[in-house]
């Protein structure tokens, strides 16, 4: 089977944009290289297990960073790929017009189409190794061997198709705000559990039960494929559903990493969905986007408890506000 790549040059904050666009578009099946990636790894910014970095990818370390989707050959798809180099043209046009503030650079934006043949699916495996994401979780591909070390859990992960590897910030801002936080007996809500890295995170460090919640049908499969790998299917549950529309279920904690958008959209929900003190995790929030964001918490009835930071990107930890004297 034939494919077809879009690869678009941006800088890091580009890259990001236009992975917010590809989403506003129903397209999360991206692949992203980089070069900030090695500085932390040579920096031992983050706790890799690895001892050995081809001198190949030394060489080119100041090259632009790249956002990669893949798409069947088909007519459809490129017409949907001509929409997308639409878009990118109008998302430079407003940066050139400063519609998102005085220091923002998203670079070139320049979209390039690749013919590529089957087989793409697999070829980020090799950059996917084990990883130290909190003081005691380390999370292991599933075709990676590693031997835990004294107090260490391994969380097996195949993502799939779905996004969740760990490896990203906002996904380790979560794990590490979680394993501060989560107590034993704890009863745990991921919304927007993708691959299930959250919720499988959850129940390795000792809470009651989880439940993921998921839209994409394909997440889901995934996620529950993971939750098994990991031995944990007696405490974690997935579900496809949309937030937390129709759902019962009331939580100690919920952990959302989804768009900022999407948290602020969440926050009223999660109050109504958490017991008596619980705790709110969000993340997936740009820093330019904390304080709006930080604000809508606040709104929907927490306090918050603190802002953690991580590159571009930063979680909020919120607890539901206690009444003092019969008022907020």
């Amino acid at each position: 089977m034939k494919y077809r790549e879009l690869k678009v040059h941006a800088t890091r904050q580009g890259i990001e944009a236009v992975t917010q666009l590809l989403l506003s578009m129903g397209i999360d099946q991206v692949a992203i290289d980089d070069p900030a990636d090695l500085d932390e790894i040579m920096n031992k910014e983050h706790q890799y297990d690895w001892d050995y970095v081809d001198e190949s990818l030394k060489a080119n370390s100041h090259r632009e960073p790249t956002l990669s989707a893949y798409f069947e050959d088909t007519e459809e798809n490129r017409k949907l790929i001509s929409e997308i180099k639409v878009k990118l043209m109008m998302l430079k046009a407003d940066e050139q017009y400063r519609e998102f503030g005085e220091d923002v650079n998203f670079g070139r934006l320049y979209a390039e189409e690749i013919p590529v043949d089957d087989g793409w699916q697999d070829a980020w495996k090799e950059h996917f190794k084990p990883v130290k994401v909190t003081e005691s979780i380390v999370v292991k591909p599933t075709w990676e061997e590693y031997t835990p070390k004294a107090g260490e859990k391994i969380l097996q992960i195949d993502p799939g198709m779905a996004f969740g590897t760990g490896t990203h910030e906002t996904t380790s801002l979560c794990m590490k705000m979680m394993e501060k936080y989560l107590t034993k007996d704890m009863k745990i809500m991921d919304v927007g559990c993708g691959s299930g890295i959250l919720s499988i995170c959850g129940a390795l460090l000792g809470c009651d039960s989880v439940l993921g919640i998921e839209i994409d049908p394909d997440a889901v499969k995934v996620a529950g494929e993971n939750v098994e790998l990991n031995g944990v299917a007696d405490k974690v549950t997935v579900q496809e559903g949309n937030l937390t529309e129709g759902v019962s279920f009331k939580a100690d904690m919920i952990v959302a990493n989804l768009m900022h958008n999407l948290v602020m959209q969440l926050a009223p929900s999660a109050k109504k969905h958490l017991a008596k003190n619980g705790l709110f995790i969000s993340s997936g929030i740009l820093l330019e986007k904390k304080d709006q964001v930080a604000q809508e918490v606040r709104k929907a009835g927490f306090e918050i408890l603190e802002i953690p930071e991580d590159g571009e990107w930063c979680a909020i930890v919120a607890r539901v506000r206690r009444k003092f004297l019969g008022l907020f």
